[in-house]
């Protein structure tokens, strides 16, 4: 299966174009979740000067998680004390300030297309530093941290003395999509008796009933298009910076990811009815009798036409 790119194609495209040919430009999209960016020169007489904004719907929740200290750790300077009018974070880019062509290009260049990746992240990191300190206390709970990333579909993060469970709920809108989302979701429980891969996190689903660390909370959806899948991370998945990163940059993807390829399956499956239908279409045609034209004539060698 595709697996999702974590950066922002987009950003990084137009970024990696403009870095060797400096130009105006005011681009406006939309990534997954719903974020908003815009990349523009406010300035057209300076096409060197790029401003970077990102709006997303739980951004306040984000603050409360510490987004704005990874966001100085990342960013330093670029990092806008004011972010533009109808954005939540703004980055002030000048092209004549980047590295020269190269391996410290493309990874400056990357990091900025990774900024949702940056700020979604904030919830993971305070999670992970919070096991460690419960685990050197050997007991208690963190805090239930609720990320309302989608309209109706929230990110729960809670840490404890040996883990940190993260709990993903997800809408299915339709019938087809419920039963294909629960292909793959059983798939992933299943996949982890896997010898090759029993050091993996340990993958959980349910319907309908919410997950015991969050059936105390109010106003959960009950009904059969929600789902919940939940993910147990142990230390050993972010024991080390570089294995801390890529668990929360794999993790952010799983909504997308399963929905991608559940659009992806409906494609293919649609995709092979038409091309049967076509060939069953091809064998009724090939199935159809041809009337015989037989002349009758007369005595005399005259054609008889008959009437109808």
């Amino acid at each position: 299966m595709i697996l999702l790119e974590p950066h922002n194609y987009i950003i990084h495209t137009t970024l990696t174009e403009k870095a060797s040919q400096p130009s105006a430009l005011d681009v406006q999209f939309v990534d997954f979740d719903g974020v908003r960016f815009r990349l523009t020169t406010p300035d057209r007489k300076v096409p060197t000067a790029l401003v970077l904004s990102m709006n997303i719907r739980c951004w306040d929740e984000l603050v409360r998680y510490g987004v704005n200290d990874i966001l100085k750790r990342e960013y330093g300077s670029l990092l806008r004390a004011e972010p533009e009018s109808g954005y939540n974070v703004t980055l002030d880019i000048d092209l004549e300030q980047i590295p020269q062509e190269g391996e410290q290009r493309e990874a400056f260049i990357k990091s900025l297309s990774l900024l949702k990746r940056n700020a979604l992240a904030a919830p993971f990191e305070l999670g992970f530093q919070t096991q460690k300190q419960l685990e050197s206390s050997g007991t208690g709970q963190g805090e239930l941290m609720a990320l309302h990333y989608r309209d109706e579909e929230v990110i729960y993060v809670q840490a404890s003395s040996d883990r940190v469970t993260v709990i993903f709920s997800t809408m299915f809108r339709e019938e087809t999509d419920r039963v294909f989302g629960k292909v793959f979701l059983q798939e992933f429980v299943d996949a982890r008796r896997l010898p090759t891969i029993q050091s993996a996190p340990q993958v959980l689903y349910t319907t309908r009933e919410p997950p015991l660390e969050i059936r105390h909370l109010q106003g959960l959806n009950d009904t059969e298009d929600v789902g919940y899948v939940t993910f147990v991370l142990f230390p050993r998945h972010f024991a080390r910076a570089e294995v801390a990163s890529s668990t929360i940059t794999h993790i952010q993807l799983f909504r997308d990811y399963l929905h991608y390829h559940i659009k992806c399956s409906k494609a293919y499956m649609h995709s092979r009815m038409r091309h049967r239908v076509s060939e069953f279409q091809k064998v009724l045609n090939r199935a159809k009798t041809e009337v015989a034209v037989v002349d009758r004539k007369t005595a005399s060698g005259r054609t008889m036409s008959s009437m109808r």
